[in-house]
């Protein structure tokens, strides 16, 4: 079955890397605000339908594009599958983005492949097997300090996202490690937590396809994945957490109280803190916008005077 993925998460980078050579060529919509889809997309999901289907006819299929329309739904072996993951990279040539294909087996992911098309990075994991990039075995990093760590993260960006909880998270994070990083592509960003590349990741909004086969790569790597409150069934919450076991633990604890699942009390305390930030925000911007009409007005006296 991994052999399969493998097949079809090559063929689908083979289209993406064709398409890649003039992406300004690309018809591309949107979804909704910043959240786009091209004919690449459509085109690298059907490639990988067609691949598993033709080998396991009666597997479901759970897709970004098309849902749960191709295969069994009803199903054992349920395929997730992300045919590019950063998108939005794509369409701008920024070469950071992947095909993301999992197994879930009676709902535990037992099979993960990850193809990066522009750097032909393969990583894969079959569970209890190891995870491996380009049959390299990986090992999540073995820092224990978050203050030399590079955390990865995902920014905000749909309509209703609470951007100034992300800045307050941000903050938080920023302020304990060696550097913040925003690559654009979470299921990238979870193989590079197993390979070590990066100590940690976390980003909220994110759906089972972004993080289905990330999540196998991770614990097969030693690491640890689950929600801000360290709980492991996260694949549903649209919030996840990811990291070497010391390192993630120290980021629950960081992290915890912007959980949805979070007690009460530090739900309050982040609303409080929250609403401090924007007050801050609000003032920050009229005391620019102050400094600008002053230095419009006094910029209008000189052209006015007579020398």
């Amino acid at each position: 079955m991994l052999n399969v993925a493998i097949k079809a998460a090559r063929a689908a980078g083979a289209i993406i890397n064709r398409a890649a050579l003039d992406v300004e060529a690309v018809r591309i919509s949107q979804k909704q605000v910043n959240d786009f889809v091209t004919e690449v997309d459509h085109a690298s999901e059907k490639v990988i339908i067609d691949t598993l289907l033709t080998a396991y006819p009666d597997h479901g299929i759970l897709a970004e594009e098309s849902g749960s329309t191709h295969g069994n739904p009803n199903a054992d072996h349920i395929w997730i599958i992300d045919p590019l993951d950063g998108t939005t990279n794509f369409i701008h040539g920024f070469p950071v983005y992947c095909v993301s294909i999992a197994l879930q087996v009676r709902g535990k992911i037992e099979q993960a492949v990850i193809y990066d098309p522009t750097r032909n990075d393969l990583f894969t994991a079959t569970k209890g097997r190891g995870a491996f990039m380009n049959d390299r075995r990986l090992r999540v990093s073995k820092r224990i300090r978050l203050q030399e760590c590079i955390i990865s993260t995902g920014f905000p960006f749909r309509k209703g996202d609470n951007f100034n909880q992300y800045l307050r998270m941000m903050g938080d994070v920023m302020q304990r490690t060696a550097g913040l990083r925003r690559p654009g592509a979470a299921a990238l960003d979870l193989a590079y937590v197993a390979a070590g590349f990066t100590d940690g990741f976390f980003e909220t909004g994110l759906s089972p396809w972004d993080v289905a086969a990330g999540s196998l790569l991770v614990t097969e790597a030693g690491g640890l994945i689950g929600n801000f409150t360290g709980e492991s069934d996260f694949l549903e919450q649209k919030e996840c957490l990811a990291g070497a076991p010391r390192i993630y633990g120290q980021l629950v604890t960081i992290l915890g109280k912007y959980s949805k699942f979070a007690s009460a009390g530090d739900k309050a305390a982040v609303r409080t803190a929250v609403d401090s930030l924007s007050r801050d925000l609000v003032a920050d911007s009229e005391g620019a916008a102050g400094e600008v009409g002053a230095d419009s007005a006094e910029g209008s006296e000189t052209k006015d005077a007579p020398f």
